[in-house]
């Protein structure tokens, strides 16, 4: 299990950590138009998900930012970014920056994806910082935790293990 803090005090997860070569677990999120978005929608590309606390706060707003900007850069692979928020303020920030090329996607329904992929916080109904690169075959290739959900993620990590996917 992760060691989880949010501003360096002690939160409780709920899941288990997913480790490489794990099968992706299956799940269904809302999209932004309160659509149901699976993992086997995009089945047959490589996946960066990014998993942010709340798309409004600033490391969440860099992050996402970032995998924008890379995504355009990567055919054949879908850039997701998933947070608790509710699928209209995901709208109107994704509107309000320009964010046209990844995904984004609520787990505010149910908390099923942070559960099945450890990030959950329990004391918060919020997701914990994480990435995880899924190949075409749904393997877990990258998995990144980040333990103190303030800190930024290893992007370049993160796009090199897309990069050797491809």
């Amino acid at each position: 299990m992760t060691n989880f803090t949010w501003k360096g005090n002690p939160v409780t997860q709920v899941g288990n950590d997913i480790l490489v070569g794990d099968k992706a677990p299956e799940f269904t999120l809302l999209a932004n138009d309160l659509s149901s978005v699976t993992l086997a929608n995009s089945k047959g590309k490589v996946r960066l998900i990014s998993v942010i606390p709340s798309i409004d706060t600033p490391v969440c707003d860099v992050q996402t930012r970032r995998f924008n900007e890379e995504a355009s850069r990567f055919e054949n692979v879908q850039f997701i970014t998933i947070s608790a928020d509710l699928p209209f303020a995901q709208k109107r920030w994704c509107a309000a920056n320009g964010i046209e090329d990844l995904q984004t996607l609520s787990d505010h329904r149910d908390l099923l994806f942070g559960e099945a992929y450890g990030v959950a916080i329990q004391e918060l109904r919020l997701l914990a910082r994480a990435i995880f690169v899924v190949d075409k075959n749904d393997r877990v290739t990258y998995v990144e935790y980040v333990n103190e959900s303030t800190d930024h993620p290893n992007y370049e990590a993160a796009l090199n293990a897309v990069i050797t996917l491809l």
